[in-house]
């Protein structure tokens, strides 16, 4: 039997070194008759983007050699980085972000000038000898950005711009027979999930459109992955109803059709380009994901029918990413509670499974890892929140009796996003040493509904950190956690709500920031484009309420501050820039408060170097143990802690 060791000091085999490490982020996925391509993100490899080739003999093969990085900076996020057509290989580089191309055993050729442009979401227009496009011009020096439909040329390398005067534009998919074009847009200050306009039209031979006919979409209906059937027709998801549900257009009479309608959400939050909720795999059978109370399934839908989607059995609770392989089969990024996400092939005749590339190379025994329970929790206004919460586990350990473990509780970034139930080795790096983890999906959450989302419009600072702290509360009045050992972290927009928490409320005796926002006046001016907007539904209209950005920045009010802190911050982050934890941190050590302070050459928004993200991880426990007074099993390199008794 296991002698009793205090929460937080139990001896792990899940290292730092293994969650940074020993992993990768599978990133999107093509395929190209038999063969599939896959983008997967390399912390070994300095978070370089590599593109990889299977044959159907299940050979690999990196198409993108080093120092080649296949990553847009398109509306900083990314995505839509790179096509597939006719076995060329073309793709965004990350340094320069020219476009490339690789045919079958050639390296690398840039085709596309030099110059401050940027690419995304590309498909292919072979009969007209050009890529169809999102083309992102940075040309106007302090102005804005400017985005584009375009055609580029793939012999010259020329851009054309085909639609433009909008502030956004994405998704341009061409019909099976090539004749039409379809696409989303948006402006100022909505984001894609806020409301979106889908437009179609005809190409003409010269590869010019026709008069473009919107199909659907408004200010207040979010539209996501428009997609041609077999047949022609047009297909797409939209949230008019509350709910991201399928939809086809009649285009004879302008109509469009609901399929399968239900209270459950069949898109997601459009950061990122070409993302994929379904897929044709005949005239009209659909293979579809879609997610309740934050579990999603995968279903075969009949497009011309009213019958609900058939269900299939899949030990995978987060899928996404399904793309068609023929007609009997597809293929999707999956992962469950004990599967890190991976990419999947379903035969759909058989309807059996096999893992094709997996996001970790090692596995741990069960008895380190710690499965979540869904929890609802109520909060303010008589509501219900919900999140994922991981209990401490590990097969050689025991607590002192009596003794309750302390609680990290996460904040997702987004703030529109949500935290899956996939396995997460930086989860199970704390709940291997003793700690419990909430991964709290609060108000403004996506996987709930529309209404659920909109709990964040004009509350950001205030829902999300009321929702956090009730779900500690929660789980201490159920005794499952220690009270007077509370911790909150989170990165990005969840930095933020961890900061607010920390200023604005009492509850936490400690927490982590990853590259948070601490003055969102500061942020309002200095973001990127495509989030430049995004603070006047969140917050509300700048500068007209410019005392609400003041009323909600912690950096304002670090004389409420009481909790011990550690910020960690990338010093090339274009989108939260270092600026922002600079300034929380030179307040909190005015104040004399514990304060640590680690930043990162070389990374942007989001560690993605190994080292990087095994130091961080290493450096967070360090500052815990020295903060809650327990010894971690670890042996960690210290870190300067400053206002440390």
């Amino acid at each position: 039997m296991a002698e009793p060791r205090p929460y937080g000091s139990w001896r792990s085999p899940i290292t730092a070194e293994m969650v940074a490490g020993e992993s990768i982020a599978l990133m999107e996925v093509l395929p190209e008759g038999d063969e599939l391509f896959w983008i997967e993100m390399r912390p070994v490899e300095g978070g370089r983007y590599v593109i990889v080739r299977r044959t159907p003999d299940g050979a690999t093969t990196d198409i993108t050699p080093a120092p080649f990085n296949a990553r847009t900076r398109v509306h900083e996020y990314g995505g839509g980085s790179f096509l597939v057509a006719k076995g060329v290989v073309y793709f965004s580089n990350y340094p320069d972000q020219r476009l490339y191309r690789v045919a079958p055993g050639k390296a690398p050729e840039a085709f596309t000038p030099e110059g401050p442009y940027r690419y995304a979401d590309g498909v292919a227009d072979l009969r007209r000898g050009r890529i169809l496009c999102v083309q992102e011009d940075h040309s106007r020096g302090d102005q804005e950005a400017r985005n584009t439909l375009a055609a580029v040329s793939l012999a010259s390398g020329a851009a054309q711009a085909l639609v433009e005067g909008n502030d956004f534009y994405s998704s341009p998919r061409l019909s099976p027979d090539g004749s039409r074009l379809a696409w989303l847009t948006w402006n100022h200050p909505n984001m894609p999930w806020d409301g979106t306009e889908l437009w179609v039209a005809t190409l003409r031979p010269d590869g010019s459109l026709g008069r473009p006919r919107l199909v659907a979409g408004g200010v207040a209906e979010s539209l996501f992955q428009p997609e041609w059937s077999p047949a022609g027709i047009l297909h797409f998801i939209s949230d008019r109803t509350g709910w991201w549900n399928l939809y086809r257009w009649r285009e004879a009479d302008g109509g469009v059709e609901p399929l399968a309608p239900m209270a459950a959400e069949f898109g997601r939050p459009q950061w990122g380009f070409r993302m994929s909720t379904y897929g044709f795999v005949a005239a009209e059978t659909i293979v579809c994901a879609f997610t309740s109370r934050g579990v999603w399934q995968l279903a075969v839908l009949a497009s011309g029918s009213s019958r609900a989607p058939e269900v299939i059995p899949l030990p995978y609770t987060e899928i996404t990413r399904i793309r068609p392989v023929g007609g009997d089969a597809v293929v999707f990024f999956g992962g469950s509670p004990t599967q890190a996400l991976s990419l999947v092939r379903l035969d759909l005749r058989t309807r059996r499974s096999e893992v094709i590339r997996s996001g970790r190379k090692v596995t741990v025994d069960a008895g380190y890892l710690s499965v979540p329970q869904a929890i609802e929790f109520p909060t303010e206004g008589g509501l219900t929140a919900h999140a994922w919460f991981y209990p401490p586990q590990n097969r050689d350990a025991a607590a002192p009796t009596g003794e309750h473990p302390p609680l990290i509780v996460e904040s997702h970034g987004g703030p529109t996003s949500a935290s899956p139930s996939v396995l997460a080795f930086w989860v199970q790096y704390w709940t291997s040493r003793g700690f419990a983890v909430v991964d709290v999906n609060y108000g403004g959450s996506t996987g709930y509904g529309r209404a659920y989302r909109e709990r964040l419009r004009g509350q950001w600072g205030v829902v999300d950190v009321d929702d956090c702290v009730n779900a500690a509360r929660y789980l201490v009045g159920r005794g499952l956690v220690d009270g007077k050992r509370l911790i909150i972290t989170g990165g990005s927009a969840g930095g933020y709500t961890t900061l607010c928490a920390l200023t604005f409320r009492d509850v936490f005796r400690a927490g982590s920031s990853y590259f948070g926002i601490s003055d969102l006046e500061t942020f309002h001016r200095d973001t990127h484009k495509f989030e430049s907007r995004y603070d006047q539904s969140l917050i509300g209209p700048y500068p007209e309420r410019a005392d609400l950005y003041r009323a909600r920045s912690p950096i304002h009010f670090t004389d409420r501050l009481r909790a011990p802190m550690i910020l960690l911050q990338g010093l090339e982050d274009p989108i939260v820039p270092p600026n922002q934890a600079e300034m929380m941190v030179a307040a909190l050590r005015a104040k004399g408060l514990p304060v640590a302070y680690l930043a990162f050459e070389g990374e942007q928004h989001g560690f993605r170097r190994a080292e990087n993200i095994s130091r961080a991880l290493e450096a967070e426990l360090y500052f815990f143990g020295r903060v809650f007074g327990f010894s971690p099993a670890d042996t960690l390199e210290p870190i300067p802690i400053d206002n440390l008794p």
